[in-house]
């Protein structure tokens, strides 16, 4: 029976990064499974801006131009997630990759990937966000400690890593 997979988080960032590298260091030869999160629909969102009051003319939407931009960030996500994928290979950790559309937040969304694939772990990067900011908008990172189905690796912060 195949090792059950580590489902690593990657937006591209130094922190993401960082945490893929530990993962790699720590977690080889496991199987490694990088995850790029991507917000679906956000063409379409701009059709629904209200211009009332604002004595600016009705959005014009363009159904084939929002599903190409819509193709285009899968696209960009999918590649970055493959990027992550032959780093975490080229680490000792033979890995996948794969884009997932971010149907409510991301940190439910990692979650319910990690669910699907019956991860053994969950890796993420920390970014260092104030404390307001995790106040008034919440924090993956919080809400991933509360949920994930399976050990979560936080890799560190560094002072320059934002």
């Amino acid at each position: 029976m195949p090792s059950r997979p580590v489902v690593i988080a990657f937006d591209g960032s130094p922190a993401a990064l960082r945490a893929l590298q530990e993962a790699a260091e720590l977690l080889a030869p496991r199987p490694g499974l990088v995850v790029v999160v991507w917000e679906a629909g956000v063409a379409y969102d701009y059709a629904t801006i209200p211009s009332t009051g604002l004595d600016l003319p009705p959005a014009q939407f363009d159904l084939r131009s929002a599903a190409k931009l819509d193709e285009a960030v899968y696209s960009n996500a999918l590649e970055l997630a493959r990027k992550g994928a032959g780093i975490a290979t080229s680490l000792g950790m033979p890995a996948e990759a794969m884009a997932v559309a971010d149907e409510l937040t991301v940190g439910e969304t990692l979650v319910q990937v990690s669910r699907d694939v019956d991860a053994a772990a969950l890796v993420i990067g920390r970014h260092g966000h104030s404390a307001l900011r995790d106040a008034l908008l919440g924090s993956t990172t919080k809400h991933l400690l509360h949920n994930t189905p399976c050990p979560l690796l936080v890799g560190r912060h560094a002072e320059n890593d934002t």
